[in-house]
C-alpha cells in the first residue's frame, strides 16, 4: 500500500542552521517519534531503530537510512527501508527543500511511503493518521530544536545591556590623605640634680645645733 504526504513549515532559524541540524544524526534521532537509535555507518548512511505503534499493532523497526541529491543550504532527499518482523515493512523517501523566509527558514517536503504485511491490512485511512501524527511530531520537535539553537545569539545580544545596567558601579578609592609627619617626640623632661643630698642638709641642720 503506498501513501503520500507533502507540507510546509516554517522554523525560526536562518539557513546555515537548519542545514546543519537537518544532517545531525542526534538532531534527527531526538526529533524522530520513536527512535531508539540513529548511528551513522557512512557519508550519508544511518542504521536506524524505531519502536512504534499502528492501531493494535506495535513493532520495531529496523532499516537504514541513506541521503542523496544533497545541495547545502537547498535540499536533499532522504530515502529508508524498515523490517518490523510479522507486522511488515515500510519503505520510501521524502524531497526536502529549504527557502528563505521572514523570520527563518521556510522547509518543503514531499513523502512517498509504501507498507506491506499485517501493518497494510489496517486500513489506508488508519495508516495515513498515523504517518500525519508522526510527521507533525517530528517538524514540532526539529522547530523547538532549530529554535533553541539559534536563541542563544540573540538572547545573548539583548541580554548585554541589561547586565551592563545591572553590573554594580565600582566606585574609585577617595585619594588617600597625606598623614602629616609625626612630630618629633620631646625627650622626657629629665630629673634636675639636687645640688645638695637630703642626708648633707640633715647633717648641716645637726651640726648648727651644736654651735
Amino acid at each position: 500500500m503506498a501513501m503520500t504526504m507533502t507540507g510546509d513549515v516554517t522554523l525560526p532559524a536562518h539557513r546555515p542552521k537548519v542545514w546543519a541540524l537537518l544532517n545531525d544524526p542526534e538532531v534527527l534521532k531526538a526529533c524522530i517519534p520513536g527512535c531508539e537509535s540513529l548511528e551513522k555507518t557512512g557519508d550519508n548512511g544511518f542504521a536506524a531503530v524505531v519502536k512504534t505503534k499502528i492501531g493494535p499493532v506495535s513493532t520495531t523497526f529496523r532499516g537504514k537510512v541513506e541521503l542523496s541529491d544533497l545541495a547545502p543550504l537547498v535540499g536533499y532527499t532522504i530515502k529508508g527501508d524498515g523490517e518490523g518482523g510479522i507486522a511488515g515493512f515500510a519503505k520510501g523517501g521524502a524531497k526536502v527543500s529549504l527557502a528563505d523566509a521572514p523570520g527563518g527558514t521556510l522547509l518543503h517536503y514531499d513523502v512517498e511511503a509504501h507498507v506491506g504485511g499485517k501493518i497494510a491490512q489496517l486500513g489506508a485511512r488508519l495508516i495515513d493518521g498515523v504517518a500525519k501524527n508522526m510527521a507533525d511530531k517530528f517538524f514540532a520537535n526539529f522547530a523547538a530544536i532549530a529554535a533553541a539553537s539559534a536563541a542563544p545569539a540573540g538572547a545573548a545580544e539583548s541580554a548585554a545591556p541589561s547586565m551592563a545596567a545591572a553590573a554594580p558601579v565600582v566606585e574609585s578609592p577617595a585619594p588617600a590623605r597625606a598623614t602629616p609627619p609625626a612630630a618629633p617626640a620631646r625627650p622626657a623632661p629629665q630629673a634636675i640634680p639636687t645640688k645638695t643630698s637630703w642626708f648633707r642638709r640633715i647633717w648641716e641642720w645637726l651640726m648648727s645645733l651644736w654651735r
